[in-house]
């Protein structure tokens, strides 16, 4: 497993046992560096002192805080640490709360709770109350230079971490909102009959990121020298009618499977939730077999 980034105690009641917290998600991406456009040479940033009118180095970089314009006081990292709250090692449940009344929108990012050594009893004990009792835990912990409030919930095989985002962190809009009485009960049956055709269990291994497959694949064709060409882009027309769109819908969803086999090629991944088109690249001999790596 990855290196942790909290390591402390967790405190149930009068239970304290050691745990870490491993990140459990991260987002992936292709980047890109800066070149000079004449050379390919990479740019670098420089850090650069306005006063003195030239480039110092790293090592003589401090942390300030700007209390008033053009004004600033040094804060260090040993100056940090004294205010650390007790919270920066010991993760402390504060209740319980049903898990149905967490509402997505609070959970911010995601971790692997781990017990640390001699704590795989209670937090085993933690993890069978919690996946039967269908509720979740909050607790509070400091991290990453502020406090936070922590959803622990079970997970398959362990349990699970969430930072939440504090009440005055939701964006309140008032112009969010939806007007219920626009719906027709026709509709709103057809609309169900709709959800029920494409009903599917929940795999997340079906999905991905085609246009990170597609940048991946215009990068390798640059490199053995094959042209890119443009993919087709697909016209959506406004919907006029809704109940004839729903019934057109639902009539492509009930056609015999040998339908949608005849079409050639691309059938299967049409039929893929969140399926994307890949760049079609002009086809050409390669030149060389060489990978790419990009992010």
């Amino acid at each position: 497993m990855a290196s942790s980034v909290w390591k402390g105690h967790l405190t149930f009641g009068l239970v304290s046992f050691p745990v870490r917290l491993f990140s459990a998600a991260r987002s992936e991406t292709i980047s890109f560096n800066l070149l000079h456009k004449e050379d390919h040479s990479r740019i670098r940033q420089v850090t650069y002192c306005q006063a003195e009118d030239k480039p110092i180095p790293r090592t003589e970089l401090v942390k300030g805080y700007e209390y008033e314009k053009d004004h600033y006081v040094e804060i260090d990292d040993e100056d940090i640490k004294k205010v650390a709250p007790k919270t920066a090692k010991v993760m402390e449940i504060l209740e319980f709360v049903k898990a149905e009344q967490v509402d997505p929108i609070y959970l911010e990012s995601s971790y692997y709770v781990a017990p640390d050594e001699g704590g795989e009893k209670p937090y085993a004990l933690l993890f069978q109350a919690l996946r039967e009792s269908s509720y979740y835990a909050l607790a509070k912990v400091a991290m990453h230079n502020r406090e936070h409030i922590i959803v622990l919930r079970p997970g398959a095989k362990g349990i699970l971490s969430h930072t939440m985002y504090f009440q005055d962190e939701i964006r309140q809009v008032d112009e969010f909102r939806t007007d219920t009485s626009l719906v027709k009960e026709k509709e709103l049956a057809m609309a169900k009959m709709l959800i029920s055709s494409l009903e599917a269990d929940f795999e997340p291994q079906k999905y991905h990121d085609g246009y990170r497959e597609n940048l991946q694949k215009m990068i390798e064709a640059k490199i053995e020298g094959r042209k890119v060409v443009a993919a087709p882009s697909e016209h959506v027309a406004p919907v006029i009618d809704i109940m004839e769109a729903l019934k057109k819908s639902l009539a492509e969803k009930r056609k015999p499977a040998q339908v949608a086999t005849a079409t050639a090629g691309n059938a299967d991944a049409d039929e893929q939730p969140g399926a994307q088109q890949e760049a079609p690249l002009e086809a050409a001999p390669k030149k060389r077999t060489r990978k790419s790596k990009a992010g």
